[in-house]
């Protein structure tokens, strides 16, 4: 399954090369349309080279929904591969045996079920469940953080997550059950001690909750700690992120051995894959993203004693849509040159003694230790997650404020602008287009599983999963047992739904108030005359409603918006994330905004924006609905056409004079 290499090269005078470190394991994050159409790529790209895989699940699949569900409209197959039963799962992996296979999937809500279904899958092929190698990210507090999948309270998920573990930890001992993320921590705003210091905290809560449990023997408890792994971001500035990495080490060393009395070295590695920054990939010439990623891949892979295990590169396109395949093949090629053409394998650790990194180690360490120890005051990552929320939001803030100042300065953004048309773009914009069919085809394949399965061994499944969730008893076997019968995603999650409750988490802006000194401070002042005197015309205070309809959970435009908008004087509405275009227009209506302003960035734009154009006209509330996020032109002139007033991108940085425009255009139709 992978390409041929050719014999191992020697130095000039025919001596042989030292001896070369093993490669981290090579993953592309992928997954669209189909579980047919994933399968194909997935193929291609072990052909290419790559040596595990990342597994991309739509948002219906993420936040425990089936495709047919009314949140799920416009979301299937957009950001990653439906998967709503077994057979969805069976065809993803057809003729991928998954005992010779590393597999990771980037699932945390409905973690519990996306393995409870690999493991079926396995057990079909016939492979020793017990080989599986793979990682579930299973990683809820971050879900509330910042990515927004989160499907249950926060004590029921952390549940799951310490059930999945100690399952494992029995049945699966080369599965990684646990894969805390701090890369979505910087993808909202988190500074590099932030990443530390709230991940670790995160690591602890789950440590601790499955301590608590007691499904794991004392003496067994250090192979659960062997088995948690770590998911980090790494930005531009490479020597701080390699800094960052070797203070992960340190103090997941003390932690583990301080904290839980781990003894065996091996078992207190800081273990963790990678995916480089895609918060700073622009679509401002888009190929200067090429040189930023393969800049940030040095930050995890230069210093030894701090490498990724597992890395997996964004493609350069990723701020303008889904990539194609030729657009990971690139990312994969990156990683290969630098693992196979390069001496950086042959080295002890590059940094080792030097006194610059040694001293930024210790200060990231010290820094990191203090923002822990805060949040461990504060009763954990659980109880803390409203202040870690606002903490980010707040950071974000000021990450924004030193852009649009040029304080930051972004090539091809604030410094640079000026270039040549990118030739890596075609006539649809240089991105994969997901055939408008597949949502189509996947509700069939649905209808189709659901006809021709057993219903009364789905009944029985489902009674059992619902008696267990009332127990304290592990949901793992039980959640197998639903996988086997042919019971759906959105079935599992609802018996479970029922048992636990919804709800919705924090958005972070409550009490937030963007600095309004500095460069940007003057600009901030005639910005709030303006829109005083927009308000004038009104007659009253501009009301701006900032909706995220669908499922998209990536809440950080969003919230900045919003913070942006009352710093500027106008009065914001803002619900936070997963409602229906349904749900905006009532809320509009009700609150009797002057605009709207809608952020989407899982693609499901063309069909939800227009349906709350649509609805706002039907009630009679003709005010004009402005929509933000990864929105291809193409896509872009369609919303127009629809009657959205105006279309933003991620090039639209500068956010007190977006905001201008959003209110004069409120008043403008307010005039007519």
């Amino acid at each position: 399954m992978s390409e041929r290499r050719g014999p191992e090269p020697t130095v000039a005078d025919g001596a042989a090369r030292p001896e070369r470190d093993r490669p981290w394991l090579m993953r592309t994050y992928s997954g669209h349309s189909s579980a047919a159409a994933s399968n194909a790529l997935y193929r291609a790209n072990l052909a290419k080279g790559q040596t595990g895989l990342s597994v991309a699940f739509d948002l219906p699949t993420q936040t425990g929904y089936d495709s047919d569900h009314v949140l799920a409209r416009g979301e299937v197959g957009k950001v990653g591969v439906p998967v709503t039963s077994l057979d969805d799962l069976r065809t993803l992996f057809d003729g991928i045996p998954l005992d010779r296979m590393n597999t990771s999937m980037t699932i945390n809500a409905t973690a519990m079920w996306l393995l409870a279904l690999y493991v079926a899958v396995a057990e079909e092929q016939g492979a020793d469940v017990a080989a599986l190698a793979g990682t579930t990210q299973n990683d809820i507090v971050k879900e509330y953080l910042s990515r927004g999948t989160y499907a249950f309270p926060p004590t029921p998920s952390m549940r799951l997550t310490t059930d999945v573990v100690a399952w494992t930890v029995r049945h699966l001992p080369r599965w990684n059950p646990l894969n805390i993320c701090s890369y979505h921590l910087q993808e909202a705003g988190a500074t590099p001690v932030q990443e530390l210091a709230f991940a670790l905290a995160n690591a602890i809560a789950v440590l601790d909750a499955v301590r608590e449990r007691g499904q794991v023997p004392e003496e067994e408890f250090g192979q659960v700690v062997g088995r948690i792994s770590f998911f980090v971001n790494a930005g531009i500035r490479f020597v701080e992120e390699v800094a960052k990495l070797r203070a992960f080490v340190e103090l997941w060393d003390r932690i583990t051995r301080e904290r839980y009395g781990v003894t065996d070295p091996k078992l207190r590695r800081f273990r963790y894959g990678v995916q480089v920054n895609s918060l700073g990939l622009t679509e401002q010439q888009p190929e200067n993203n090429i040189a930023r990623i393969l800049i940030e891949m040095l930050g995890v892979t230069l210093s030894k004693g701090a490498r990724a295990r597992a890395v997996q590169l964004p493609a350069w396109n990723e701020a303008l849509g889904l990539p194609r395949p030729w657009d990971q093949q690139l990312s994969l090629r990156m990683q290969q040159v630098l693992a196979f053409e390069t001496d950086l394998l042959e080295h002890d650790d590059l940094f080792d003694g030097s006194v610059v990194m040694e001293r930024k180690v210790a200060g990231l360490v010290e820094a990191a230790q203090a923002l822990l120890d805060d949040v461990l005051a504060r009763g954990g990552a659980l109880e803390a997650v409203d202040f870690m929320k606002s903490e980010l939001v707040r950071s974000n803030a000021e990450r924004l404020r030193r852009i649009e100042s040029g304080e930051q300065q972004v090539v091809g953004v604030n410094v640079f602008p000026t270039g040549e048309p990118s030739p890596l773009l075609d006539d649809e914009g240089g991105i994969l287009v997901v055939d408008d069919a597949a949502e189509a085809e996947q509700l069939a394949r649905l209808e189709a599983w659901r006809a021709r399965r057993d219903e009364a061994a789905v009944a029985a499944a489902l009674a059992e999963l619902r008696r267990v969730a009332a127990t304290d008893d592990n949901l793992m076997p039980a959640s197998i047992a639903c996988a086997r019968a042919g019971v759906t995603t959105g079935e599992w999650t609802g018996v479970l739904r029922e048992v636990f409750g919804e709800y919705r988490g924090p958005t972070g802006v409550g009490g937030q108030a963007l600095t309004s000194g500095g460069a940007l401070a003057s600009q901030l002042e005639t910005a709030r005359r303006r829109v005083h005197e927009v308000e004038a015309r009104l007659g009253r205070k501009l009301r701006i409603l900032v909706g995220k309809p669908g499922l998209d959970g990536h809440s950080n435009g969003a919230e900045q918006v919003a913070l942006r908008a009352r710093d500027l004087g106008m009065e914001v509405v803002y619900e936070g994330i997963r409602l229906t275009p349904e749900q905006i227009v009532r809320a509009a209506v009700d609150e009797d905004v002057h605009v709207v302003g809608l952020s989407i960035l899982s693609g499901s734009h063309l069909s939800l924006v227009p349906q709350v154009v649509a609805g706002l006209r039907r009630e009679g509330h003709d005010v004009p609905v402005v929509a933000g996020g990864i929105i291809p032109p193409a896509d872009a002139r369609r919303l127009r056409e629809s009657g959205v007033a105006a279309v933003f991108t991620p090039k639209d940085f500068e956010l007190t004079d977006l905001l201008v425009e959003v209110a004069e255009l409120a008043a403008a139709r307010a005039a007519v």
